[in-house]
């Protein structure tokens, strides 16, 4: 690898290369991601009675860890996301195209080298005696004839569009690593999102299993009411609605729920029939404290969409070159040394050897044009590329902006919800008591009924999205690959590329 390395150096040594040298765009002179400057809690005061582990703070100074969704405290959680890292074939695909795009850029590099390709032609040969002379020293017309050859070509890289277009296909190369980070990091906020949505979904589920609950309580009440002359029998029939109103939103939330699952499997790389034993709930996702607010200048080195872009940049600004090349003159160097002799025993004899030595220059003089419009092309082909980095950018930025509005808005929805459900429990307990004494109607009951139902299954929701937004605000930062172990790839400059998953080096 040390050999091909210095090779490499020298031969990029002859000469300079045309075209534009790729300059890293700098990062957005901005410090932040909103107008006003972020609070150091998320959120609102929380409500009176809420416990620490709602609470959340943002911290500027805090990395993201390579293992992220680790912070949601979930073994089963952590398990899930191993299993789909190991099976899911979305990363399978992305690994397997890194190894081809870097195979492809091993072989690019080759142009730097002589090409160098032997012959052995060994023939059995008839003279036209009608015609000629039997060739060689008896009168025999028949003759062999053994020729080897060793052919050596060379394009020196004069002007430097070999150079261009090995950068080129580096550029597609460090692209292609960056897709997959992009995958992986996709990959992980997908199960991490499935997760806490079946966590949701059993949420809900449960909460309305309670309120079928409690509205079949009421409606047993009421028919012991009736059958004492307590309750007339118009109660009786709005409460049977009521129950069957319940009951009707229990069916969608378990097809949710079972598709859901089924979502999940897939991600774990599994078939519909191929059960995944982990299951989740709220209960069994801790919110993590302390969230990370990278800078804006970290933020465009870790996004790998960001860093993709960039390197689609490189790529647009290699290929101006190879195109400003293509319009220079062209410049080959051949050599053919070889031996023809009669028998194989003569093939090193003196007298049968022979050589040619050639030298070839192409300047392209009229071509219609062509060209010149290819080099056009590639520098507006640049301009497209320099344009939807900085799209990228723009659209990196604002994720993490909408992952920290929601985050706070959310934060401040929960602490609502949840005095919200409390205050209706309490309620709905006191209007149970009044209405079992007959001091209020049924009506009166059902209304506080349907509250409490709306206030338990908007703090499940709450929950539910905070959690997410918690998810999304890791993804949106980039998601920590700049800070795993796992796999180490070489780079083209004898550095170690960190976390490129399931790729080992193979050089």
């Amino acid at each position: 690898m040390r050999l091909r390395r210095v090779l490499l150096m020298t031969a990029a040594l002859g000469g300079c290369a045309v075209g534009p040298d790729f300059v890293k765009p700098a990062a957005p002179d901005v410090t932040g991601y909103t107008p006003e400057p972020l609070g150091e809690q998320v959120g609102a005061t929380p409500a009176p009675g809420t416990p620490p582990s709602e609470v959340q703070r943002f911290a500027g100074d805090l990395d993201i860890p390579g293992q992220w969704w680790t912070l949601f405290h979930s073994p089963a959680l952590n398990t899930l996301v191993e299993q789909a890292l190991a099976a899911n074939p979305t990363l399978e695909a992305a690994q397997a195209a890194l190894r081809q795009s870097r195979e492809l850029t091993y072989a690019q590099e080759g142009s730097f080298f002589p090409t160098v390709s032997g012959t052995y032609n060994p023939s059995r040969n008839k003279t036209a005696t009608g015609a000629l002379a039997p060739v060689g020293s008896t009168d025999s017309p028949y003759y062999n004839l053994q020729t080897m050859q060793l052919n050596v070509a060379y394009t020196p890289d004069v002007f430097g569009g070999v150079r261009r277009q090995v950068e080129d296909q580096r550029a597609q190369a460090e692209a292609q690593r960056f897709a997959l980070e992009a995958t992986y990091l996709t990959l992980t906020s997908n199960v991490v999102a499935a997760a806490i949505l079946e966590a949701s979904l059993r949420g809900q589920i449960a909460a309305t299993q309670t309120i079928i609950g409690i509205e079949q309580h009421s409606f047993e009440v009421l028919q012991k009411q009736q059958a004492l002359g307590q309750a007339s029998g118009a109660d009786v029939l709005l409460q049977q609605a009521a129950l069957a109103a319940a009951l009707a939103t229990l069916p969608p939330l378990q097809k949710q729920l079972a598709q859901q699952r089924d979502l999940i499997r897939a991600l774990a790389g599994r078939y519909p029939s191929e059960d995944v034993a982990e299951q989740f709930d709220l209960a069994s996702l801790q919110l993590p404290a302390d969230l990370p607010v990278s800078l804006p200048s970290a933020v465009v080195e870790h996004r790998p969409d960001i860093r993709q872009a960039e390197a689609n940049l490189n790529s647009a600004s290699a290929q101006i070159g190879v195109a400003v090349a293509n319009r220079l003159p062209q410049i080959s160097l051949s050599a053919i040394v070889g031996t023809s002799p009669s028998t194989v025993a003569g093939l090193f004899a003196p007298g049968n050897g022979f050589f040619t030595l050639a030298a070839d220059i192409t300047q392209p003089i009229f071509d219609g044009g062509i060209l010149l419009h290819k080099e056009r092309a590639a520098r507006a082909n640049f301009d497209q590329v320099a344009a939807q980095y900085k799209n990228t950018v723009l659209t990196a930025f604002q994720n993490v902006a909408d992952s920290l509005r929601a985050l706070q808005a959310d934060a401040d929805a929960v602490n609502t919800a949840l005095l919200a459900e409390q205050v209706a429990q309490h309620s709905l307990q006191i209007t149970e008591a009044q209405q079992r004494l007959g001091q209020v109607g049924q009506l009166a009951l059902l209304t506080v009924q349907q509250t409490y139902e709306q206030a338990l299954i908007n703090s499940v929701q709450a929950k539910a999205a905070r959690l997410t937004d918690t998810a999304a605000l890791f993804q949106a930062l980039g998601g920590g690959w700049w800070n795993r172990q796992d796999v180490r790839v070489d780079d083209y400059k004898g550095g170690q590329l960190l976390g490129i998953v399931g790729l080992k080096a193979d050089r």
